[in-house]
Order: structure tokens, then sequence, then C-alpha cells
């Protein structure tokens, strides 16, 4: 008989690790059907219930995938990007990522940014568009690997947008931090998600009746298609090309209100859109304690998670346990090497990264950690190449405040410590449009992102992290229903950088979802909203689970921490050297203890940090686990 001793060696691990709490927030699921888990239980049990009506995993992480664009409108959209790592049953040792991140579009230049009065990319508005990419990456998906008509898939989402579901209060929050930018600048938006001027309640039914249009009319578009293949192509087609695509560029023509404090036109065009197909990668891995940790390459961050892993398998188990002082410090000093190096290499170029994780290099970089927490931004030297050193602010005084031009947003400061990254001065709603990487130092989220993983019966397994296009983005367009991305605020307007915006070239995205696999058999597919803190805080499950033998429902209650001793993928872009934040239940001595050894200490309250889900695989059983965060009271899994 199976258990979860059997699938996770619980209570296993090494006697120097801290033990699991026995109590959790929910139970870790197991059965052998199929198991989801995502950031919303609607967009879980839709992906559940695809499974039970007989679709595999790819149909149903499609289903919750379009239901999360409806429930969490705050958090993702149609407009925005997402990546996705996956193996299917019938070649469970070959990790693909699904890549649905747009390039900048041919307008998108560093000249023409810096004309409009630009140093940074804004954080909100078009400008920051990318060429929108998650719809054609699902469409895709489901295209080779699904089973179900585009029409069956979509109905959920369908059903939602038209009829209602009841209203998240964390999009209640998120309308109202960026009313006044709605009213003042952004009509469409207000008339979207203000209707008759009020924002709708907690629990109150809400819809949007142009987005289940949007939906009907791409299924419409393949209606003469004589193959399933063949009529999701012609949605794949209408997107880039037809109604959708003419809508998303005429809406970027109007100048407006922007986080710089200035109004711009968008850049995106007709050609931008019809020249962009999402596509399959190999994955970037590393072997970490007999597992294969799979992720995107280093056009997104992901590898950074895979240079932090191969910093720390140089170490004891013991120095490892991110329950105590030692394993703590360790962790947020191995990640700060890594973090540096993706600042330094990372974007869609040439990116040295068989050097990055080597075992000589990385036992350099080992090295460099001492039982002091380091204050300093450390990239690592990789021969033949110049690391690129990027603007070390701990404040940002955007160009409208010093007084170039714009009047809205005078004498605005944008501070990167522990006070000043709630917001942008006594103007907030300038600032609240930068989204899912928005967790303060104190826990406080100004949007995030969202996260889904389904595994079936049949061992086709998928972790997809959809982002972008929040509802605070940018303006909304009234016929479809949602609004574009701001995904282009990750790139520089330095030249010569490996993330320099660049017309054609993907911004350095921070979507990072992870499979896992064990004796070439895909076991785990995880992830986590939070940009920036996405690996770092899939980190510790990693790590509690392999090497301490934690059932997943225990790493993902277990508490947890991040450095902030980076520059900000975000606008606008700021670091706290140092810095790290972390949750009260790591307790006292450990936290007493990090401070001593010089570590800089946010405490951001008992349950803030980490919005993890995962689901689990035992390849010789069939026995399937799932589990997901309690933080927020939003996250679910589901599955038998």
């Amino acid at each position: 008989m199976a258990t979860e001793d059997s699938l996770h060696r619980q209570h296993t691990g090494p006697a120097a690790f801290t033990r699991p709490d026995p109590f959790t927030t929910r139970p870790t699921l197991q059965g052998t059907f199929g198991m989801s888990a995502s950031t919303h239980w609607l967009a879980t049990a839709a992906a559940q219930a695809v499974l039970e009506r007989g679709g595999n995993a790819f149909d149903a992480v499609v289903a919750g995938a379009f239901v999360l664009h409806v429930v969490e409108p705050h958090l993702n959209g149609p407009g925005g990007d997402m990546t996705g790592v996956f193996v299917t049953a019938d070649e469970p040792s070959t990790p693909v990522v699904l890549m649905g991140q747009g390039p900048a579009p041919a307008g998108a230049t560093v000249e023409h940014y810096l004309a409009e009065g630009l140093d940074l990319v804004p954080g909100s508005g078009a400008l920051a568009a990318a060429v929108p990419a998650a719809v054609d990456a699902w469409f895709l998906l489901l295209r080779d690997h699904g089973t179900w008509e585009l029409e069956t898939v979509l109905d959920f989402a369908i059903g939602y947008a038209r009829d209602g579901h009841p209203m998240l209060g964390r999009v209640g929050t998120t309308i109202a931090a960026v009313a006044a930018l709605f009213q003042a600048h952004w009509p469409t938006s207000a008339e979207l998600w203000m209707p008759g001027g009020r924002i709708p309640a907690e629990g109150e039914m809400v819809r949007n009746p142009a987005y289940a249009r949007t939906l009907e009319r791409l299924i419409e578009a393949g209606a003469g298609a004589s193959s399933r293949e063949a009529r999701i192509d012609a949605a794949r087609r209408e997107w880039r090309e037809g109604f959708v695509a003419r809508a998303m560029v005429d809406s970027v023509q109007a100048p407006h209100r922007h986080s710089s404090g200035m109004d711009h036109r968008g850049v995106l065009g007709l050609a931008d859109l019809a020249g962009f197909e999402a596509g399959y990668e190999a994955a970037s891995t590393v072997e970490f304690r007999g597992h294969t940790i799979a992720k995107t390459g280093p056009w997104g961050q992901g590898p950074a998670l895979l240079q932090t892993l191969a910093i720390l398998d140089g170490f004891e188990d013991r120095y490892l346990d991110p329950s105590t002082e030692l394993g703590a410090h360790t962790i947020l000093e191995a990640q700060k090497l890594a973090l540096a190096d993706r600042e330094a290499y990372y974007g869609d170029t040439d990116v040295p990264l068989d050097y990055l994780l080597s075992a000589d290099y990385c036992a350099s970089r080992r090295a460099l950690i001492t039982d002091r927490a380091s204050h300093a931004f450390r990239p690592g030297s990789v021969p033949g190449r110049e690391p690129y050193l990027p603007p070390l602010r701990t404040e940002y005084v955007p160009p409208v405040a010093a007084g170039r031009s714009g009047d809205d947003t005078a004498g605005v400061t944008v501070d990167g410590g522990a006070a000043g990254r709630r917001g942008v001065g006594s103007r907030r709603h300038a600032a609240l449009g930068i989204g899912e990487p928005t967790v303060a130092p104190t826990g406080e989220t100004r949007g995030d992102t969202c996260h889904i993983d389904v595994v079936d019966r049949w061992g086709n397994m998928v972790s997809a992290t959809p982002s972008g296009g929040w509802l605070q983005s940018s303006p909304a367009i009234p016929e479809l229903g949602f609004c574009l991305g701001t995904r282009l605020q990750m790139t520089w307007l330095e030249p010569g950088t490996p993330s320099t915006l660049t017309p054609g070239k993907r911004p350095r995205t921070t979507l990072t979802p992870t499979l896992v696999l064990r004796g070439g058999w895909a076991v785990t597919a995880l992830g986590s909203p939070g940009g920036d803190q996405q690996d770092q805080w899939q980190l510790p499950y990693l790590l509690r689970t392999i090497v301490g033998g934690y059932s997943p429902q225990q790493a993902i209650d277990a508490p947890t921490f991040h450095t902030t001793s980076m520059p900000g993928s975000f606008w606008p872009r700021t670091w706290e050297p140092g810095g790290a934040v972390v949750e009260g239940r790591l307790g006292e001595n450990v936290i007493e203890g990090l401070e001593r050894r010089g570590h800089i200490v946010t405490r951001a309250g008992d349950w803030t940090l980490g919005r993890l889900s995962a689901v689990v695989r035992d390849p010789e059983t069939g026995v399937l686990q799932a589990a997901a965060n309690p933080r927020g009271a939003q996250g679910y899994a589901a599955g038998r």
C-alpha cells in the first residue's frame, strides 16, 4: 500500500533537519485518478471537472487558465504572458518549456523611450506592453497535447464571464487602490471595473460579457475548419490577425497616463501581433540530491533557482534547513549570488548558462558565503564576458517628479526600503499598475500573479504560471474585456545590457514554473506567484521535500522568507542592500540570529509569504498528491 511516507520519505530526513509541524492547514490530497491545484478554487474546480469528464492534464490546465483570466483579473489577463513546463505520458523523462512570453514590438526602441522623457520603461501603460502571448500559448498546448475541442475547454471561462461569479475581496481592494487613476485617466477601465461609478463588494456577482463574447468569436473563427487542430489554429489566427489584434492596436493610439506620471501612446502594431507565435523549448536543468530540476531558459529568471541549488548542493544538510538560523542565512546568501548573476548575464541573448551552472564556478560562488550577511552586489566573473552592473538605487525619482514634464506626481519619490515599496508618495495610484512583483517587504501585495498545476492518471504533468495583463496594467479595451500587459518594464533603457529593450527580444520574465524529475520520471509540478520572490519561495519547498522529507502540504505551510538585496525586476527597480523579509513563524530566535549576522530583517506577519501549489506523482505506484497555499484563503487543490 502506497503511503505519504513512500512518496516523500516523510520524517526520514536528516536528523539535524527541523521536523515538520504535524498540523497542516489542510491535508495533502492523495489518489490515483487526477490532481489539480491553483491559486483560485474555481480554476482548480474547472480543471478537475475536465479530468472527471475524460480530458487529460493539458485539456484541464487550459480550461483552468482561462477561468483564472475571469476570476483573478487583478493577477492576470488575456493580454499578458505565461510560461509552463510539462512532460507527456509518452515522454515522461523529457521536460518541455511552453514559451508564452512575447517580445518587444518593432517600435519599442530605446531611442523612442528616451525621446518620451523616460529613463525606465514604465510600470503601467501601453508603452510597457510586450506582444501578448498567453492566449496563443494556451491554444498551442491544447492543439498539440490536448484532446478536447476549444469550445468545450473555454465553456467554463465563458460561463463565468457571461453569467457572473462571486468577486474576490482582493479584486475590490485592487480596484479601490487605482480608482482615482481609472476615473481621472483610464475611463474605459472605470466603466469595466467600476460599473455605475462604484466598486463591487466582496462576494458580489460580477460579469465581463465583453470577454465572454471575445472567446465566443475566437471559437466561431474555426467553425468551418475540418479538424480539431485546424479549428484551434483558426482561433489563433483570429487572435493574431483578426478582430482582437485590430482592437489591441487601436487601443494604444490615444495617449494615456503611465506610471511615469506622463501621458504616452503605445507602440504595439499589427505586424508585431501577426509575426509572433508561441512555441516550445528544451528545459534548463540541474541535478540536486538525486533529482532533476527543470526550468525555463535564461530569458526568464528560472535558472537562478538552478544556480542557487547548485551552490547549496556543496553544503551539508544542516546548512539547507530553512527553519534554522544557519539554514536561512545560507539560503539567503546563495540566493543573493544567483540573483546578482541574473542581473549581470540573463536575457534573451547568448547567456553562458553552462558555465554559470558548472561545478567549479558554483564552488567559487559557494566560497563567498561567510557567517555574515553580504550587503554587496556580487555577480561572478565569466571568461570573455563583462558582467552588467545595473543601477543600484534605494529610491527613485521619476522624470516627471524631477520637473521634466507632467503635473500629476510632482515631488514624488519611490523608496526601495521597507517603508517605501508600497507606493509612490502621496500619489500611490501612479505606481499601482506595477502589479505582479509588488509584494512589499511587509508582505502587502500590489497585484501578484497566478499559478496552476495538473497531473492526470496517465502521467501527463504540467506546471504553468500565467500573469500580466492584470486590470491595473493599462486602460481596458472595451470591446475585448481586457487590457494589455506590462512585461517590458523588465528591460533596461541602458545600451549593452543582456536585457536592454530591443525590438523582437523577449523581456527577462519573472514567470518561473518548476518541474521535478526523479529516476527519469516527472514527480512534481509546482510554482508560485510573487515576481522576484517566485523561485525564492519555491526553494524552501524543494529543500524541505527533497532533503527534509516533508509532505507537500507541510512544505507549503512552513514559514518562508526571501531577500530584497537585488534590483527589482519591476518599476521602479530599486533594491534594499542586505534586506530579508521573513514570516514571524520562523521564530524570534532564528530572526534575531539573522539580524545579528547583519541581515536587515522585515517581519512580514505569520502567514504572508509564498503562494505555492503543487501536484505530485509516484511513478512506481501511480499514487498522486496535491497541495495548495492557505495564505489568503484563495488557493485550492482538488483530486481523487
